[in-house]
């Protein structure tokens, strides 16, 4: 069986946004007890990542180690037509994911203790982002 839902969520620009809550009701209401969520977010400049639910100086510590390998208005970028977050924000969603997978066991995200699933928005503005969770199994 596969069942396909989406959802947006609203960031307030550059950093994580915490929606396992909504992939898994996602899971829920698809009724399918055992399989695998794939997560996908329909956008070149955010990204999905499986990170630390716990402790909040995880992302600040994330923030940090992107911003130094994809700095805004970095003279090297030549793609800057959305402003100097342009491209770095591209860089960001491609050393991270695009979609992330998690077994599902017993109708329920299979994560472990302190995992989450995250929205990254890496533009400075807030954005409309469209995440599609397609769950698999029986």
């Amino acid at each position: 069986m596969v069942q396909q839902l989406r959802f947006e969520v609203a960031t307030r620009g550059r950093g994580t946004l915490d929606v396992t809550t909504q992939v898994a009701d996602a899971v829920r209401q698809s009724g399918i007890a055992t399989g695998i969520a794939h997560v996908f977010i329909h956008h070149t400049s955010a990204s999905l990542v499986i990170t630390e639910n716990a402790d909040p100086a995880v992302h600040r510590d994330l923030e940090r180690v992107l911003a130094r390998l994809a700095p805004d208005g970095d003279p090297a970028f030549e793609h800057d037509d959305e402003g100097p977050d342009d491209m770095p924000a591209h860089v960001r969603a491609m050393l991270t994911c695009t979609s992330v997978s998690v077994p599902v066991t017993s109708g329920r995200l299979a994560l472990g203790t302190w995992q989450g699933i995250y929205l990254y928005e890496h533009r400075t503005a807030p954005h409309r982002r469209r995440i599609t969770v397609t769950v698999l199994g029986s």
